[in-house]
């Protein structure tokens, strides 16, 4: 396990030596504590720096060194930040690293930070902190981040199993791969060797729907509630396009048929202003192209997705489609 690594010539994590005969070196305190660990260090990296018990009393007494989990400090007395109480946490369980939401490039900034140990260890998480035992943490660590991290398509595939929903795992799992900070190939991948995961079949059908081209619960509601449940012909999912100028990427485009169907998210438009920009480039796309434009709202995909299955396929038949819509679980019930 790569449980050491050399920071500035100082190893991080290693066991103690208080080494009597040598003095403490102060300067290699700073540039460890401010300069890699991001004003964080642990009473553990102090020995290694051959500091002894009264050098760190001192360094308290003085309000150089803050205690902020037992045998972690901060360098200064005020409130910690995010990435302060990441680095604190992962040095008061090491060997440890981030996981879960912890490990994603945009963490919740008030939720307790997630650090996973190996299956064998037994570790009291500190206030303010979750830890979890991973049996993947051997060559699955990001050693040469700062904090230490999980690797983020194992991260993620960690995070999506403990949401509280399934529009909460997708949303997550969306905007990782909308923000290209990962491929939906690589959490495809990272899901293929999770044979026990919790809810393994259902994260398998939210990657699914994403490599297919669905960016949020929306667009997956639209994928799996209108167009598959009822028989639609498969739409084409963020086709780039320019209009006026502006590039912009279409929700679902029918190409065959004409249509393009947009589907707001929003509650309402920010302004006037983008409201207008959204229909003048449906315009200008009808006049250059010949593509009807239909935007969909959260209520006609969510509540109503048998009566706008219809009205989609009717426009679709306009365009040429000799389809049927079909009826669906939902329909039948009505």
């Amino acid at each position: 396990m790569a449980a050491n690594f050399e920071c500035l010539g100082q190893t991080v994590g290693v066991a103690d030596s208080g080494d009597v005969r040598q003095p403490f070196d102060r300067d290699g305190m700073v540039r460890l504590r401010d300069e890699i660990q991001g004003g964080v260090i642990s009473r553990r990296q102090l020995r290694e720096l051959r500091a002894q018990d009264h050098d760190i009393r001192r360094l308290v007494r003085n309000c150089e060194l803050t205690a902020i989990h037992p045998g972690v400090y901060v360098g200064h007395t005020g409130n910690p930040t995010w990435g302060q109480r990441a680095w604190a946490a992962v040095l008061a369980c090491w060997p440890a690293a981030l996981t879960g939401r912890s490990a994603l490039p945009k963490p919740p900034e008030r939720a307790p930070i997630e650090v996973m140990v190996p299956m064998g260890r037994t570790v009291r998480a500190p206030e303010g902190v979750i830890v979890r035992r991973r049996a993947r943490f051997e060559g699955y660590v990001d050693w040469a981040d700062y904090p230490p991290r999980q690797l983020i398509a194992e991260a993620a595939i960690d995070a999506a199993a403990e949401a509280a929903d399934v529009n909460e795992a997708f949303s997550m799992l969306a905007d990782l791969v909308q923000s290209k900070a990962l491929r939906a190939g690589a959490l495809v991948e990272a899901l293929s060797h999770r044979r026990r995961l919790r809810d393994r079949h259902l994260l398998g059908e939210l990657l699914e729907d994403l490599k297919a081209g669905a960016c949020s619960v929306l667009e997956r509601e639209y994928l799996r509630c209108v167009e598959r449940a009822h028989g639609l012909p498969a739409g084409e999912r963020q086709i780039a396009d320019s209009v006026d100028g502006v590039s912009v990427e279409r929700d679902v485009t029918y190409a065959a048929y004409g249509l393009v169907v947009e589907l707001d998210g929003r509650a309402f438009h920010g302004s006037a202003a983008s409201r207008d920009a959204d229909h003048a480039r449906d315009l200008a796309a009808a006049a250059a192209r010949g593509l009807r434009t239909v935007r969909l709202t959260y209520g006609q995909v969510l509540r109503d997705p048998c009566r706008t299955a219809a009205r989609i396929g009717d426009l679709l038949r306009l365009g040429g489609w000799e389809g049927q819509v079909r009826s669906c679980s939902v329909c039948a019930d009505a």
